[in-house]
């Protein structure tokens, strides 16, 4: 069982998050480098921000379907960043989770990563007696995937992996105002639909025990 140094961020500015994470990589990449051996350092940053959709490195812009005036018109920042995956939105009531760990320590691949957090996920949500799933062709974590209308994404993944030590995470939709969805196509997925905990249950749920939830599911998958 895993032992990571979880760090509770609060709400934060997805930029200042961004340099945090980057400073946080530096001192494993250069712990790992010192010791010539993987580095048993790790962080797992968890917070949520304030409303901003961010494009991976493959993503298309046009999948952004707000901008200029607008975003400022509904608070919203847009950020290009260097991890994998399409389009995505964070904001308030969304977990977001950043773990800054070196895969050669946990001697695993960055499929077998992707997978793990798929599967802390899944655990979590099942806490709340939500049944989630993989969809073929893409990552995160869905409801109903096999269905052609109903599947619907609750949590977005996109990572980025350098010299095997990972940043960006994944985005879970907690208490999320589903509203701020509509102004993208969601990882580039232009008919899928997003959903949240609240949504599926019909009622907010608390983030504080959301979090003691992923940190123990988190834990016991590594």
């Amino acid at each position: 069982m895993a032992n990571f140094n979880y760090i509770d961020v609060g709400l934060k500015d997805y930029k200042e998050c961004w340099d945090y994470q980057e400073e946080l990589l530096k001192e494993v990449s250069d712990d790992k480098r010192a010791k010539k051996q993987a580095s048993e350092l790790n962080h797992f940053l968890l917070v949520e921000h304030p409303h901003v959709y961010t494009l991976g490195k493959s993503g298309d812009e046009s999948n952004l379907l707000a901008a200029g005036d607008f975003l400022k018109k509904i608070d919203a920042t847009f950020y290009k960043i260097n991890r994998g995956g399409d389009i995505t939105y964070h904001g308030p009531g969304q977990l977001v989770g950043y773990p800054i760990i070196d895969l050669e320590h946990y001697k695993i691949g960055v499929r077998e990563y992707i997978e793990k957090m798929e599967d802390a996920i899944i655990a979590t949500i099942a806490e709340y007696g939500i049944e989630g799933g993989r969809k073929e062709g893409a990552t995160g974590v869905w409801i109903q995937a096999g269905h052609k209308v109903r599947a619907r994404k609750i949590c977005a993944i996109g990572v980025r992996v350098s010299r095997y030590v990972t940043m960006h995470g994944f985005a879970l939709n907690v208490n999320t105002d589903m509203r701020y969805y509509n102004y993208i196509n969601p990882c580039g997925f232009a008919s899928s639909a997003v959903t949240s905990i609240q949504q599926e249950l019909g009622k907010e749920v608390s983030m504080d025990e959301v979090k003691k939830v992923i940190m123990e599911k988190f834990n016991a998958i590594y």
